[in-house]
């Protein structure tokens, strides 16, 4: 209908995008209900209000669930699902790089697959982007699908499936992922800008996360997300020389600080990478929180969330350091943040397309 058209701007409903600021009133005139007395109420009323739901439901229909490919491609989440398995066999490393990799999209024009685009000035050539890894995995994801069911599963939702199960692989716990994202058609390095840096405060990263919908808990546990994989040295060696005029970063535990200098020398190789979670890198656990409580976090930005009173709480609550009602179980927790931050700046619907390759628009 015309008026339906006519409102553009978006709000969120539970996991969904819709479309905003609906006038049921206007619907009524638009559709010319007249009441019609009966007892109890009027037929006006409850046609009013099977409309409404109706309404909702093709609302509802617009955005991500679970299942979307049920009936047009039932096998897409097995086949994703045994790629990953393949490339993870062979280099347990890339687990944790496609689950940078969804972040890094989500954040940049939303969970739209831009990052997998290849080209001059894309934001695969990002400075932030360089060290992706993961890109041969959706593309043999999307081969495979391509065989399966021609035109139908997104390179989107093959990287959200691909971080789900990376986690899963590294002994997380799985959750559903609600699919039904579209490949966007836009992918500029100058928008990578954004992104969360290892250099950033608390307060810095709190912005950056609100920027997209997601609060202090989300900032939290997302960055739980570092429980597997590793950093280059020249995102985090000025923490161990001078950072301040009284030599390294204070924050760091001495008796940790001399192996860090072992393997990130002063003007040494920065591009040589180290665990993120010292002793467990391989494994999706809570010993990157201990790490942080221990001083032995190895972004500043991690680190700093034992430092600030508001996400030191949260991080207690996910090592049991605070009892009874106020616990969490990261594992549980770290699910439900990544279908939130999932849905991030959604193309569904007629939004964008479904690309052929991933690495190019169609």
């Amino acid at each position: 209908m015309e008026i339906l058209k006519k409102k553009k701007n978006l709000f969120m409903v539970e996991n969904f995008a819709v479309p905003g600021t609906f006038h049921f009133r206007r619907l009524r005139s638009h559709l010319h209900l007249q009441p019609f007395p009966m007892e109890g109420g009027s037929l006006y009323s409850l046609l009013f209000l099977l409309l409404a739901l109706a309404f909702v439901n093709s609302v509802h229909g617009q955005g991500t669930r679970q299942g979307f490919y049920s009936s047009t491609c039932p096998r897409a989440e097995s086949i994703v699902k045994s790629a990953v398995q393949s490339h993870v066999k062979s280099d347990p490393t890339l687990a944790a790089g496609l689950l940078r990799m969804h972040f890094h999209d989500c954040f940049v024009q939303g969970c739209d697959g831009s990052v997998l685009i290849s080209g001059a000035n894309t934001e695969k050539t990002a400075f932030a982007n360089l060290g992706l890894r993961g890109f041969e995995v959706v593309d043999d994801a999307k081969t495979q699908l391509e065989a399966a069911c021609p035109g139908v599963v997104s390179c989107a939702d093959i990287l959200a499936l691909a971080a789900r199960d990376s986690v899963v692989l590294s002994g997380g716990l799985s959750y559903q992922v609600p699919t039904g994202r579209r490949d966007g058609r836009i992918s500029q390095a100058s928008d990578v800008s954004n992104l969360p840096a290892p250099f950033d405060s608390v307060d810095v990263q709190k912005q950056k996360f609100a920027a997209k919908g997601l609060d202090t808990q989300d900032l939290v546990t997302l960055l739980g997300a570092h429980t597997i994989g590793t950093a280059a040295c020249q995102f985090f060696s000025n923490r161990l020389y001078n950072f301040t005029a009284n030599g390294p970063d204070p924050s760091i535990d001495s008796s940790f600080l001399p192996q860090l200098q072992s393997l990130c020398p002063q003007n040494g190789d920065g591009s040589k990478r180290v665990a993120l979670d010292t002793g467990s890198e391989k494994l999706f656990d809570l010993s990157y929180y201990n790490n942080l409580r221990k001083g032995r976090g190895i972004l500043q930005s991690d680190q700093a969330l034992w430092s600030d009173d508001s996400t030191q709480k949260i991080v207690q609550r996910y090592l049991g350091l605070i009892r009874g009602l106020l616990g969490l179980r990261f594992d549980v927790e770290f699910g439900k943040s990544m279908v939130k931050m999932g849905n991030i700046g959604l193309k569904t619907g007629t939004d964008g397309e479904i690309r052929k390759i991933c690495s190019a628009i169609n």
